[in-house]
């Protein structure tokens, strides 16, 4: 039997992991995983680790889920791919009436990708295509908001504010405009989100009457911008954003690829504002976390805008090899089926109550910090004795994850930010040991 250092051996020998510092993997090596099962994933010799983080916020439903298994496996029997470029199939019409029907009103036209970046770079190509179509080249820029993330390639680096992943590669990006967040940790004392809410939104303003002439959209992260630590934002920013993207004449861009599918409370986060984006942006739960897939929706009013005669220029050429590949989308369609057989938003909105009282005592150590949920997204940040920020170089996260390994759980925090996106099939029991390991992580890092 081959043990978990010889597949480590292997690993280190040849794979270069993302968004890794390599030289860590000499203290702390990667986890070679066996297998999945429910919520859980296993090593090689049997160990298993609770998978606190939906495996990058992907999971849904638990690892080898057997609806989604099958279906997959059904679909492998008909057809693996075919070129969509002129062709289509019966997986990716049906998935894209479903989602068309599933989506705020309005969004009646699907486009496929198969990742998020790439999804974001439809979305942004799009946006900026629609209006040389109109007549306007002269809106070829956008804006996004502080802190915001939306991928790694260079269009979407150009959108997102996080120095971490843009400083590098600055040289190579056309940088945004960059906007206030409504994050509500910016309250001062005294203040209150909608407080935030509002100066957010008037500075929103004051940039789009400055730039709104060359501005093609506004794109946002929906409720929670996760990738900046869990910072979130009430609806009314989102309702705010939408009118006054209406007022400017320039387009809105949901980027719901993180938060969509049932992870803010609600199917989709912009249905808590009760707005529809120009563009809708979908990825990693949109098959539950098998395959690679992403979907922007957008109106029938930019669609109209590329119609036309093909000697034009006007329309999109934008395309990837596995673009609606069948077999993401059968998994696409039962993840959705399974939304609808196991009433996972009503399920998701009664554990509520449960998830806020094994937080209460995580919300009252004095090592934490600004404990916060939106939907099934709960984040907390780490401090000192004082209620400080420890310094970045302290690296508490790293502690706080080797400790949630010691004992089971896999946490990965964002710097000194610990959260749960865990699948939707926890137990009650499964939530309350990760609750405890938590408590137990915090207390680790503390005494660094």
């Amino acid at each position: 039997m081959t043990t978990n250092q010889d597949w480590i051996d292997r690993d280190l020998s040849v794979l270069w992991h993302p968004c890794t510092q390599m030289k860590d993997h000499e203290t702390l090596p990667p986890i070679p995983v066996a297998r999945g099962s429910g919520s859980w994933l296993y090593d090689f010799e049997g160990k298993r680790y609770l998978d606190a983080i939906g495996s990058w916020w992907l999971n849904l439903f638990g690892h080898a889920n057997p609806f989604i298994n099958e279906r997959i496996k059904n679909q492998l029997d008909q057809l693996e791919h075919v070129i969509l470029a002129g062709f289509s199939h019966q997986p990716v019409i049906e998935l894209s009436e479903r989602l068309v029907a599933l989506t705020p009103p309005g969004l009646d036209r699907v486009f496929f990708a198969d990742n998020g970046s790439s999804g974001i770079e439809v979305a942004l190509k799009m946006s900026f295509h629609y209006w040389r179509n109109a007549n306007r080249p002269e809106k070829n820029r956008f804006i996004a908001l502080e802190n915001s993330y939306h991928g790694e390639t260079l269009g979407a680096l150009g959108v997102g504010n996080i120095s971490v992943f843009t400083e590098t590669y600055a040289p190579l990006i056309r940088p945004a405009t960059i906007a206030p967040s409504p994050d509500c940790q910016k309250a001062g004392p005294g203040e209150t989100c909608a407080d935030v809410t509002a100066r957010a939104l008037s500075a929103m303003r004051a940039i789009l009457e400055r730039e709104a002439d060359q501005t093609c959209a506004v794109i946002v992260e929906p409720l929670v911008q996760c990738a900046a630590g869990m910072r979130m934002h009430e609806p009314a920013y989102l309702s705010g954003l939408r009118a006054l993207c209406d007022e400017f004449d320039v387009h809105l861009i949901a980027d719901e690829i993180a938060v969509g599918f049932g992870r803010t409370g609600t199917m989709f986060a912009c249905e808590q504002a009760g707005i529809t984006p120009d563009i809708l942006c979908l990825s990693k739960g949109i098959t539950a976390g098998y395959l690679p897939l992403a979907a922007m929706l957008t109106t029938e009013s930019i669609y109209q805008a590329f119609y036309a005669d093909r000697a034009s220029r006007r329309a999109f050429l934008h395309s990837h090899s596995y673009t609606g590949n069948p077999l993401a989308c059968a998994a696409a369609l039962a993840t959705l089926d399974l939304f609808e057989r196991d009433r996972v938003i009503e399920r998701n909105r009664q554990r509520g109550a449960m998830i806020d009282a094994l937080s209460t005592p995580l919300a009252a150590h004095p090592n934490v910090a600004n404990l916060r949920r939106t939907g099934m997204i709960i984040a907390m940040d780490l401090v000192d004795d004082q209620g400080q920020a420890f310094a970045r170089t302290e690296r508490r996260g790293l502690l706080a994850y080797r400790h949630a390994l010691e004992h089971e759980v896999l946490l990965r925090p964002l710097g000194d930010t610990l959260y749960w996106i865990p699948p939707y099939t926890l137990s009650d029991e499964e939530w309350r040991m990760l609750a405890d390991v938590t408590l137990g992580a915090v207390e680790a890092a503390a005494r660094g």
